[in-house]
């Protein structure tokens, strides 16, 4: 009878080691998803500090821009004052259509030629 009680014990035996290789494979494909899953966290916090930086640098330009164009309107001390701005642009729509009138006058006189 201690026969058969030892095929038995032995059939558990394989039975519990076949299991417990079962396991070990889970638990390394488990390892190998969490090690995936926290390289990708790594990479993608990588690129959330980096989209950061650039966040920052784009809001300091800006900044920078505007304080340029503040002073260069004379929003602020020392720039330049809104009556020169504005004549700047009645100097330039005055020359353009100064310029328009004497394209208008040559195109004019160089068809009753022809």
């Amino acid at each position: 009878m201690s026969t058969s009680r030892d095929r038995v014990e032995d059939t558990y035996e394989r039975q519990n080691d076949q299991r417990l290789d079962e396991l070990h494979s889970k638990i390394r494909t488990l390892r190998g998803v969490t090690t995936d899953i926290h390289d990708d966290v790594e990479r993608q916090n990588l690129i959330l500090d980096d989209t950061g930086n650039n966040f920052t640098s784009f809001a300091n330009s800006l900044t920078q821009s505007s304080r340029r164009a503040a002073h260069a309107f004379g929003l602020t001390s020392g720039g330049v004052k809104s009556w020169r701005v504005a004549m700047y642009v009645v100097g330039a729509f005055l020359g353009l259509w100064i310029m328009g009138k004497v394209w208008w006058w040559w195109s004019a006189s160089g068809e009753t030629a022809v």
